[in-house]
């Protein structure tokens, strides 16, 4: 059953990778997968508790496409109300180069505050008010890719597996900024630094040269514009706030503020006379969002679950605990491994299958006690090791349903830039551990 069900992901992630050759949207090739697989295990494992691990599995998924739609639809009305073109109009950037820091410093930024998928929307919608060449967007929407990713790597709110490690007690939120800040830093610095060499120098064009101009609404009522962008980042940052002061889960909090923009934007519409074939509702940019990467959420992440159920997640974790038995070198394959498979059910394998060794009082095992070297390595490698790959993480598969960036033309031209950045922060890291002078 093992056996049949890895060779089944594999052929289906290749399959995936081959999206574009193929021309079979990556979606389909998920929900096939998905299916096939939990079939396989119901039918070969015997489980008495499938129905209710399955729905177990499918409650944590969904949380995760709440969290997205709401995100994106969030998103999408600033966007229709020409929120971004505020700020758009305002990066006074002298080259593209200069643009390319500019927009990768506020996505690591942004992702530390907000998290990676949400920050990566909101860039690479901007992304595409600011340049109208599509292999430039791509270069551009990679490099955004590997900066949120960076940036959430050191917030313990920044990303989906840095908010299980925190919640977790495995790393608190003082010493996780404290000795992850500088290689985040690193891993977003080295590959911008190589990815400024692949630009090919020229006029910005901005929103105003682009086809895709401001929407009506912003012309009609441009106030308007910067009010629907202050109130959707603000919906978007209570969503951390929420989950710290009622520690329920951050769905919750993105459908609260859908809810209040839904109800501001009504109130809008029909005070101020906006025509609603403008598209200002929320109704209307629903419709708007990507629902088939929604769909391939829903397929890859319950695939990957049905691995998990069968017990294979947690038979890699004590294969490599057992046979490797070096904390860095574990850290980072399991980091490298992300980009293939989800970190999220990598992670919580490795919760459950280190997080008992802190207890015990060989020398060895002290990097597994509470903020230890192998939960900061972890929460690093984790998180900047899913950009290694496009789809390796919730930002990369976000960036490439936008922007229909091909699987292997971003292994050609990003993997080694992110596998740079990636190995300097993991050294760091390992630094910062043996040498006093570099805490």
């Amino acid at each position: 059953m093992i056996a049949s069900m890895i060779i089944l992901f594999v052929l289906g992630y290749l399959l995936i990778a081959c999206e574009h050759p193929l021309h079979i949207n990556k979606a389909t090739i998920a929900l096939i997968m998905c299916g096939v697989l939990w079939s396989i295990y119901s039918l070969m494992s015997g489980d008495p508790t499938l129905e209710e691990s399955l729905q177990m599995h499918l409650g944590e998924t969904s949380e995760i496409l709440f969290f997205l739609i709401g995100a994106m639809t969030i998103v999408e009305i600033i966007d229709r109300y020409g929120g971004f073109s505020v700020i758009t109009e305002r990066i006074n950037a002298r080259n593209k180069k200069h643009l390319m820091w500019i927009l990768s410093i506020l996505a690591f930024v942004m992702s530390a505050v907000l998290d990676n998928m949400t920050t990566t929307i909101i860039m690479v919608m901007m992304l595409r008010r600011l340049l109208s060449d599509k292999k430039e967007r791509w270069l551009f929407a990679s490099v955004i890719v590997i900066a949120a990713n960076a940036g959430g790597a050191f917030s313990p709110i920044g990303d989906v597996t840095t908010i299980m490690l925190w919640m977790a007690d495995k790393v608190t939120t003082a010493s996780l900024f404290m000795n992850l800040i500088i290689p985040s830093i690193v891993a977003l610095v080295v590959p911008v630094w190589i990815a400024t060499a692949y630009i090919q120098e020229g006029k910005i064009q901005t929103v105003k040269t682009v086809a895709e101009k401001n929407p009506e609404i912003a012309r009609q009522h441009p106030h308007l514009s910067k009010a629907m962008l202050v109130i959707g980042v603000l919906g978007l940052l209570f969503v951390p706030v929420f989950k710290t002061i009622t520690h329920l889960p951050p769905y919750l909090g993105i459908v609260i503020s859908l809810g209040v923009i839904w109800l501001i934007t009504e109130i809008c519409i029909h005070t101020l006379h906006i025509d609603p074939k403008l598209g200002g509702r929320v109704t209307s940019a629903i419709r708007g969002i990507d629902m088939a990467t929604i769909l391939f959420f829903l397929g890859i992440l319950m695939a990957v679950s049905a691995l998990s159920q069968a017990g294979i997640l947690s038979r890699l974790a004590s294969d490599m605990n057992n046979n490797i038995h070096q904390p860095l070198i574990i850290a980072s394959a399991i980091g490298i491994l992300s980009a293939v498979v989800d970190n999220v059910p990598l992670v919580a394998a490795c919760i459950q299958m280190f997080g008992e060794l802190g207890s015990l009082t060989d020398p060895y095992y002290c990097t597994f006690v509470e903020d230890g070297l192998f939960w900061h390595l972890l929460t690093f490698c984790a998180g900047v090791g899913g950009s290694l790959l496009i789809i390796g993480s919730a930002a990369g598969v976000v960036a490439m349903g936008i922007e229909r960036i091909p699987f292997f033309w971003y292994v050609k031209r990003i993997t080694l830039l992110a596998f740079a950045g990636y190995v300097a922060g993991v050294l760091i890291i390992w630094l910062e551990d043996i040498c006093p002078y570099f805490m």
